[in-house]
């Protein structure tokens, strides 16, 4: 295979991941971007307004319209700072995030698993490999374009 056809099934997988991620986001009652915010919270745990928005590249205000859609849906808290209340905390609900979307992603994940354990730990290595410098590449590429 060459260089050209695993950049078309790159774009192919990603294409398709943004479908799924959309679907499952609608299926929650979410945007897809919304669910993968939730992620970055997941992830990094508690952060404020503004490191969410430098995080994710929103604006502020969209990050304030982010978090009224979350804390509606009692999937993150705001949470005021003691030593400062002008600085608020968004805290994710990560046990009403998980029950929301472990179902969602159930099967998704079981047939994930079987395919992984189709690999042989050499193969996965080179997949390890390849997925951690293309991501290498892309925060690359994104702090390129997202300096001023």
């Amino acid at each position: 295979m060459n260089n050209d056809a695993i950049r078309k099934l790159s774009q192919q997988y990603a294409y398709t991941s943004i479908q799924m991620h959309e679907a499952i986001g609608r299926k929650a009652g979410l945007s897809g971007t919304d669910h993968k915010y939730l992620g970055f919270l997941i992830e990094k745990g508690q952060m404020t307004a503004g490191e969410l928005s430098e995080l994710t590249g929103l604006t502020t205000g969209a990050v304030t319209g982010l978090i009224d859609r979350f804390e509606k849906k009692k999937l993150v808290k705001r949470q005021f700072a003691e030593d400062d209340r002008r600085k608020v905390f968004i805290k994710p609900n990560t046990e009403n995030i998980m029950s929301l979307f472990f179902p969602l992603y159930k099967e998704f994940r079981n047939k994930s698993e079987k395919l992984m354990a189709s690999f042989s730990n050499k193969e996965i290595k080179i997949i390890e490999t390849y997925f951690l410098k293309a991501i290498e590449i892309m925060n690359e590429t994104t702090t390129k374009l997202s300096s001023k």
